[in-house]
């Protein structure tokens, strides 16, 4: 197998699969076996009271963050963001890794929802339901993605303490998403709260596999095709 592909299996593929094994494995505990122990029995009254204090005023910040969080403002968000990552920076390395911390995200809630067929809370929903489950929350995971791994970048190469400390002010909208899906009644809170999961995993894989330094994909391209010139070289002289 080729130095890149092997390294691609290493760091990205195999990790991700074994995310979206975990996400499978918390989610059937949650819906099968633990829906009948605390902290699990409460979830249908915190539902409950979000809906019963819906205002005008949180309506409108709720229905914002929502779309905050929402499949096409987070693909739009991601390719802008990359696109001045790569122009400031003038390296790939940066951009690659926001999109590929979403990209991940989005595969694992994407087939996690196959497996788990959990239902939206049992109140009045002020969003349309999407055909996928309740576990886990896309527009949370997303958000998390996005916004804690665009903190890690610029917290990385900003100087100043308190700029670094500025940067990771960012990880308060997927907070703020999820709030706002828990306030609309589109997710019960252990959704959200293994959405966070699903989206800190996601960003700390493609950190150690992309982000890292350490780590030198055109290396591990040029090694390859060094084998595959000495290859053809050794043919050539046989």
């Amino acid at each position: 197998m080729p130095s890149v592909a092997l390294q691609f299996v290493k760091r990205i593929l195999l990790p991700v699969a074994v995310l979206l094994l975990l996400m499978i494995a918390l989610g059937l505990l949650v819906t099968k076996v633990w829906e009948d122990a605390w902290p699990f029995t409460v979830e249908d009254g915190v539902n409950r009271d979000f809906a019963g204090d819906r205002t005008g005023v949180g309506n409108r910040i709720s229905g914002f963050f929502s779309l905050v969080g929402s499949t096409p403002v987070i693909i739009g968000v991601t390719a802008v963001a990359a696109i001045v990552l790569r122009l400031v920076l003038h390296r790939w390395r940066e951009p690659l890794f926001l999109c590929a911390a979403v990209i991940a995200q989005a595969l694992v809630f994407f087939f996690a929802t196959l497996a788990i067929d959990r239902k939206r809370p049992d109140v009045s929903h002020m969003d349309k339901s999407p055909p996928t489950s309740s576990f886990p929350s896309g527009h949370t995971s997303a958000a998390f993605a996005l916004y804690a791994g665009l903190a890690l970048v610029l917290a990385s190469v900003v100087r100043h303490t308190w700029l670094k400390a500025l940067c990771w002010v960012l990880i308060l909208v997927p907070v703020a998403v999820a709030v706002a899906r828990l306030y609309r009644g589109m997710h019960h809170p252990s959704d959200v709260t293994a959405s966070f999961l699903n989206g800190a995993a996601c960003v700390w894989i493609m950190s150690r596999g992309v982000l890292n330094r350490n780590v030198s994909w055109s290396r591990a391209v040029s090694h390859t095709g060094a084998n595959r010139s000495g290859d053809v070289n050794g043919s050539t002289a046989n």
